[in-house]
């Protein structure tokens, strides 16, 4: 497929989210539409755009290119996210309902105190920033290899081209407009993934039913690994309890995806919204394992030699822009862009939301929509993507995996404190001592990193997704050592400024 139609299709693609966002931004581009889309959310919006937003096109193609070496072992993950999300329904959607929250780490402050609050923000920060970046990495090499890399144009100026983008259509409406345009981006993911497995199907003259079988009994389609525990990584207990905690703390945890369930009317709202999500997420992952099976099952077919590329991530984009018709083509590159812009669109909103709210003190202020407030909003979103931009380019320089182990590896250092906090405060009623909180976020993941290298030379035990469970507990039980006996403040959220159900 020729790089000028690709182009014409991605200028194409934007030009209609920046229509709606003209639209939906229009009369109102003040803070409260920014930060919680004033409160007014529809939950199937929020439950359907959310699908775009947490897949990303890390799912839309590291998990397919992960098929050959771990089978179909990334359900057995997939399960424990599902649990995670419905935790994240019964327990920490109340609580942040019931306090009135816009930024979830408010409840740090609250509960543990001033420290331990920017710690929680800030690790949200680091934690987005990096995830962020690593999600759009792997479509602009994509764009890079089979579009921008014909008219020689450097990589830098491909995530330049990207993020300059993602800021023309969210730096108005930001979350009222991400909800719509999120919506409109899972449609596009959801029918593209349906329509790659008919287009792989038809290519090898199989129809969808013996496509199924021809994936059921292929080498690929093992999915639940029960065999040595100790050392492999894919056994189904480390990876289903891993999903777990993953979910609860990249989700539950997580200002990004949580900002979405806030904007819902209530808590009933909002929980109709994660359950609903949650079956969908579970059966859409079924079909991102079974592109995977068809993609290898076609390159043995095809004769392509899958080892000759540079990284399993690049099997999808290759077939379907190599090897299958125009319109196959078209429907991958919409299916992967809307993965990834759904996500690093809701990602910069939040960002700029975490950062004007917890450091900046937006909800602070008297008055909280004046022209002065705006523009430093505008200047902060601004400015995290640039740090994207510099993120995407180191790692550009240093990543040599697959980019889902990548991001799932980088979120156990990262989220792991973020989880050892907020159980910590839900689970005791003892009191931190608050200035050391920020040594114990740092210390802990330098204990789990030096853990993760030696545990197999010391155990025989390998670290997979559980990762992040030892670090949240690192963290929670230094915490524990450190702290002391004393009576929590209750709740009250029309006495406490920071549990006011603020509108901004």
């Amino acid at each position: 497929m020729s790089p000028i139609t690709l182009l014409s299709f991605l200028v194409g693609y934007f030009a209609v989210l920046i229509i709606i966002s003209h639209f939906t931004s229009k009369g109102s581009s003040d803070n409260s539409t920014f930060f919680i889309a004033n409160r007014n959310s529809k939950w199937y919006f929020v439950a359907f755009g959310m699908i775009g937003t947490a897949l990303s096109g890390v799912t839309f193609i590291s998990v397919p290119g992960a098929v050959e070496k771990s089978s179909f072992s990334y359900f057995q993950f997939v399960l424990g996210n599902a649990v995670g999300f419905i935790l994240i329904a019964k327990v920490l959607l109340p609580l942040f309902y019931r306090i009135h929250l816009i930024s979830i780490y408010t409840y740090l402050e609250k509960r543990l105190g001033f420290w331990s609050y920017k710690s929680g923000a800030m690790i949200f920060l680091v934690s987005r920033t990096i995830g962020s970046s690593f999600r759009l990495y792997l479509v602009a090499i994509v764009l890079q290899k089979f579009i921008f890399d014909a008219w020689n144009v450097p990589f830098w100026v491909t995530i330049v081209i990207c993020l300059t983008l993602i800021w023309l259509y969210t730096h108005k409406g930001g979350l009222k407009t991400i909800i719509i345009t999120d919506t409109l981006q899972t449609v596009f993911l959801l029918s593209s993934v349906v329509l790659s497995i008919w287009f792989l199907s038809k290519s090898m003259n199989l129809s969808l039913g013996q496509a199924f079988e021809t994936i059921k009994h292929s080498s690929y389609s093992k999915m639940f690994f029960w065999e040595d525990f100790m050392g492999s990584k894919y056994h189904f207990l480390k990876q289903f309890f891993g999903g777990v905690f993953v979910t609860l703390a990249m989700t539950g945890l997580d200002q990004d995806l949580m900002q979405k369930n806030l904007s819902c009317k209530n808590i009933g709202e909002a929980q109709k919204n994660m359950l609903t999500f949650t079956g969908v997420f579970v059966v859409i992952n079924i079909f991102f394992l079974s592109v995977g099976a068809l993609l290898y099952e076609y390159a043995t077919v095809k004769g392509i030699n899958v080892h000759a590329l540079q990284t399993p991530d690049h099997l999808f984009p290759e077939i379907a822009l190599n090897y299958l018709s125009t319109f196959p083509a078209i429907i991958f590159m919409l299916g992967l862009t809307a993965a990834t812009f759904a996500t690093t669109d809701s990602a910069l909103t939040a960002l700029t939301t975490s950062f004007c709210v917890d450091f900046l003190g937006f909800d602070k202020k008297e008055n909280k929509d004046d022209r002065k407030l705006i523009r430093t909003r505008h200047q902060v979103h601004f400015v995290f993507s640039f740090v994207i931009l510099m993120v995407i380019l180191v790692f550009k320089i240093i990543n040599n995996d697959s980019v889902v182990n990548s991001i799932f590896k980088a979120a156990g250092y990262t989220y792991g404190p973020l989880l050892g906090l907020f159980f910590f405060g839900m689970a005791t009623k003892r009191l931190v001592r608050d200035k050391l909180v920020p040594f114990i976020c740092l210390a802990s993941p330098l204990i789990t990193f030096v853990i993760d290298m030696h545990s197999f030379a010391w155990t025989g035990y390998t670290l997979g997704f559980e990762l992040i469970v030892l670090n949240g507990l690192i963290t929670y039980l230094l915490l524990l050592f450190t702290s002391k006996k004393g009576e929590i403040r209750k709740y009250n959220a029309s006495a406490e400024v920071g549990y006011q159900q603020t509108e901004f």
